[in-house]
């Protein structure tokens, strides 16, 4: 008879937002909330992808030993970039989210398509659960985008 493996346990993020259109330099908040049944979430890595441009450095968040278990935040970019004093207009990006935990096991994906536009942005109000009170900022994200028309980094 074989041992039965045992099953993986991965974070799972169970809720998710951002808004889809933005202007650059603004502060875009990426909303997520994940569970682990083992107690161990670790970090949280963000993947940036920019259309005409490729694929950033992952970035990652590390997160406190009390969220281990449960979070529910927000990631903040402050999207302006040291690399470029504007974006053209519609330039897209895709940011891609998942959780780790301390056995490098990783959460479901949720992408989040993000266009830059020059008008004002209307923010709806945040659905559920990110509407109930104080959330909690879980980090930064740190990615410097290029604008691809420019010369490259």
């Amino acid at each position: 008879m074989q041992p039965v493996p045992s099953e993986i346990k991965a974070p799972v993020i169970t809720n998710s937002y951002a808004i889809q259109k933005e202007r650059y330099g603004e502060i875009l908040k990426i909303y997520i909330e994940a569970n682990d049944s083992e107690g161990d979430m670790l970090r949280i890595a963000t993947v940036v992808e920019q259309t005409g441009y490729g694929r950033y450095p992952v970035d990652w968040v590390y997160l406190k030993p009390e969220h281990g278990q449960h979070f529910l935040g927000y990631l903040q970019w402050n999207t302006v970039s040291s690399k470029t004093a504007k974006i053209r207009e519609w330039t897209q990006v895709t940011l891609k989210v998942s959780v780790f935990d301390r056995a490098e096991n990783e959460s479901n994906v949720v992408v989040f398509p993000l266009e830059f536009v020059s008008e004002m942005v209307h923010h709806p109000p945040l659905p559920f659960p990110f509407n109930q009170g104080d959330i909690a900022r879980l980090g930064h994200v740190n990615v410097d985008l290029f604008e691809t028309w420019q010369d490259g980094p």
